[in-house]
């Protein structure tokens, strides 16, 4: 297979990529030794908007048939992806647009959708006003009113903290309509009277310096009835189906974060010089830098298949955007420990290794195990829809192994997406083609393997294939056979090792289905034996990985620090 139909978003990401540089070697707005100085100073770096402006960014806010050049959610990640490994503060300012502006894409009229693509077009910013400072998730406890009053709905209370509160001049407000039930509504502030909102202070978080965390306030201000959201009443639904969206999306931030910590982690270990050799040397170094990557691998698994999702079945949205939601963002925070730990007290310093930038990565990524649902929130949500899961893990999916494909053979673009808030679920009703395929694949690696691999690799494929089969089927007969709520801990726990075994049937299908991986940093099938260990490692705390393929597998992180390529799977710079 080769790259031929996926080209065009590869080929927006490469000039993206050439545009932000070397974030460490490199010079102006998106290099660390502008980025870390304006963060001291609680500042964006200057130029660094307007760079991005220039070059186009907001466009890809915009899906295709409303005039931009969103074409669907893998490209959004990708980009975001780029982005996030230079300046997480710009993903998250940008991601917060895309959130404000997606309930418009599912259900806006054709007038609030012209409205906010000329805008966004045109630099402007767009927020989603739905926490509130006394309810934090508890969006159903929402203290702020919607009254009509004739042809007009009479908008009161706060919404905080928001991303981009106060330099958006769009906001999706959820509020309680006519006292009847929670209902959204499309405000421009540009269109407001005067007085009728005032913003709130910036918020001064641990991370995330010069980014517009503020909130909004709404006193008595008037919008026209056209400027309901979808169908009344139904603004809690929306919002959830809304977050399914952005949750798979944040799982971008944490690969870019994760990519970026792995380069400074490696540099600093091929140039520090201890005990008369480069530190890469030391044993536990180098399991701290081969975990690091194959954790980001398996994220990246987990992540991509699920953004391809939204184009392919947006039904199983539900389920796999919390767990790309949970996963992705854990994994990252253990990422930047581990090239912490590397780093020693260098580390910890706000100046010289890359400028200092390994602390603000790790102040800055905290913040996506926060929103779009906290971890626990996540797991919550993989609990309550658990059983219903293991009940059929065994049944297999009718058609699966063709949505299995679409969602994982990489030589192809995703699909292009139609927005459509009805196509979108609150549960996936036992539909996950991911988990309940895995017996199948394991049968197909098998005979895969007899023609890829030598005997030793294939003994040790079957081998760890074996141990996660073992604790699929452990996990879900307890998950049938417990009867327990889902916001107890032992049901968290259980969503918590469903979601390694979500990651460990993902890094299958990617070397199944993933093509060639032409232009890949990551070489020979080593990898997936590799992954799949380190995700029994998350099961079994204490194993060891098998050095049998660690050396071909750091000659290709090697090889990708020092041609500047990805530690990707997917080819991302053509």
């Amino acid at each position: 297979m080769t790259l031929e139909h996926a080209r065009p978003t590869l080929d927006i990401v490469a000039s993206l990529e050439q545009l932000l540089g070397d974030p460490v070697d490199g010079e102006g707005p998106f290099s660390f030794a502008a980025i870390v100085p304006a963060e001291e100073r609680d500042e964006l770096p200057v130029g660094a908007k307007k760079l991005l402006s220039d070059w186009g960014f907001a466009d890809f806010l915009v899906p295709e048939g409303d005039g931009g050049r969103l074409r669907n959610l893998e490209s959004a990640l990708l980009l975001t992806r780029t982005l996030a490994r230079r300046n997480l503060t710009f993903s998250v300012l940008f991601g917060s647009t895309l959130l404000g502006a997606t309930p418009v894409w599912l259900w806006g009229t054709d007038e609030q959708r012209a409205s906010v693509a000329a805008g966004l077009a045109a630099g402007a910013m767009a927020c989603f006003g739905i926490s509130e400072r006394d309810h934090g998730s508890d969006l159903a406890a929402s203290g702020t009113t919607a009254v009509s009053d004739g042809d007009e709905i009479v908008l009161n209370g706060e919404k905080w903290p928001v991303g981009n509160a106060t330099r958006s001049r769009f906001v999706s407000v959820l509020a309680q309509h006519d006292g009847r039930g929670l209902s959204l509504f499309l405000v421009d502030k540009e269109r407001l009277a005067d007085g009728a909102w005032t913003n709130t202070p910036f918020v001064k978080g641990a991370g995330l310096r010069g980014h517009d965390l503020s909130g909004i306030t709404f006193h008595d201000a008037r919008v026209p009835r056209s400027a309901l959201v979808g169908r009344p009443y139904r603004g809690l639904a929306s919002v959830l189906k809304t977050l399914q969206i952005t949750r798979t999306a944040i799982g971008a931030m944490s690969l870019g974060t994760m990519d970026s910590a792995l380069r400074i982690g490696m540099r600093y270990a091929n140039e520090r010089v201890l005990y008369g050799s480069p530190v890469k040397e030391i044993p536990v170094v180098r399991e701290h830098l081969v975990g690091a990557h194959l954790d980001l691998l398996i994220a990246e698994c987990v992540a991509l298949p699920v953004a391809r999702a939204l184009s392919v079945v947006p039904s199983r949205m539900s389920l796999w955007s919390s767990v790309v939601k949970y996963l992705v963002p854990v994994m990252g925070e253990e990422v930047l420990d581990h090239m912490g730990k590397v780093l020693g007290g260098r580390g910890y310093l706000r100046e010289g290794v890359a400028s200092g930038a390994l602390q603000k990565l790790r102040r800055d990524h905290a913040i996506t195990t926060v929103f779009e649902g906290t971890t626990h929130v996540n797991l919550h949500s993989i609990a309550t829809q658990l059983p219903t899961v293991a009940a059929v893990a065994d049944r297999p999916v009718e058609d699966g192994r063709e949505v299995l494909r679409a969602l994982f053979d990489w030589s192809r673009e995703a699909p292009v997406w139609s927005p459509s808030g009805d196509a979108l679920q609150l549960t996936n009703a036992a539909q996950d083609e991911i988990t309940r395929g895995w017996t199948e694949a394991v049968e197909e690696a098998a005979a895969v393997a007899k023609e890829r691999l030598d005997e030793g690799s294939a003994a040790g494929l079957s081998l760890v294939l074996a141990e996660l089969t073992a604790h699929r089927e452990a996990l879900y007969a307890e998950v049938t056979g417990a009867g327990r709520t889902p916001d107890s801990v032992a049901a968290s726990r259980a969503a918590a090792r469903h979601c390694v075994l979500h990651a460990a049937a993902s890094c299958l299908y990617a070397w199944l289905y993933g093509g060639d991986r032409e232009g890949s940093a990551v070489r020979g099938d080593g990898w997936l034996i590799l992954a799949l260990q380190r995700l029994v490692q998350r099961l079994e705390p204490g194993r060891l990985l098998d050095g049998r393929h660690q050396d071909e597998f750091v000659s290709c992180m090697e090889s990708a620090l020092a041609k500047g390529e990805d530690f990707s799977l997917f080819p991302t710079v053509s």
